[in-house]
């Protein structure tokens, strides 16, 4: 008869004990940013078709469950990754010198723009590919970058009004219609398509002409 030690079900003895690989508690907001960097270094490396809520959580050791538990779905996860993109690009775009005549903020403004899509094109391959999730799913992040670049183009417009080098009557007008004609140089997806010095050259094109148009005593 066995009169031996048996532990209670469920219960580990002190040599498993030794095995199990404890995650240290975290703030939620630790997790999800920490869920987020090994997403968007997932993506980054295989591609968003081939990275599965599974592979994140597995990459984190932890279940696919508390992954979701944060990000609903990978589209989010998109959108997220995304989002603090933009925001340091925002971030970015306001260190940029602030005295400087209008003219030369828009100038600097639309080629800060067009160089840090085209150095993401060439850093991250699948960048591309997360841009077009984020186009074809019509995330939020699309609307928030073109809220927060129309204000800055509207801060320049003002400035230049009161520098007396541009006319503008409609100014939110004004500077919608000036992102939309920024687009061919500003846009991802338009950036991924041509060379960068042919892009470099299309912005300033385009810049000119937006200061042109601004300078001119009829414009409305």
């Amino acid at each position: 008869m066995d009169h031996g030690y048996r532990a209670p079900p469920g219960s580990c003895t002190g040599a498993e004990k030794a095995k199990v690989v404890r995650r240290p508690r975290k703030s939620a907001e630790e997790t999800r940013e920490e869920i987020l960097n090994t997403a968007e270094s997932l993506f980054r490396t295989h591609g968003y078709a081939s990275v599965a809520i599974a592979d994140i959580a597995a990459a984190l050791s932890m279940s696919p469950a508390n992954v979701f538990k944060h990000f609903r779905t990978k589209t989010s996860l998109v959108d997220a990754i995304a989002t603090r993109a933009i925001e340091e690009t925002v971030a970015s775009l306001r260190e940029l010198p602030q005295d400087r005549p209008a003219p030369e903020r828009l100038c600097a403004l639309a080629h800060h723009l067009m160089q840090e899509h085209v150095s993401g094109r060439l850093d991250a391959p699948f960048v591309f590919e997360m841009i077009l999730v984020t186009i074809t799913e019509e995330l939020d992040c699309g609307d928030r970058f073109r809220k927060m670049v129309v204000e800055m183009i509207a801060d320049i417009i003002e400035a230049g009004i009161r520098e007396g080098c541009y006319h503008v009557t409609d100014i939110p007008r004004f500077a919608n219609a000036a992102f939309d004609a920024l687009s061919c140089v500003i846009h991802p997806v338009m950036t991924g398509l041509e060379k960068a010095d042919i892009m470099a050259t299309r912005c300033k094109d385009v810049v000119a002409l937006i200061d042109a148009a601004m300078r001119l005593p009829l414009v409305k």
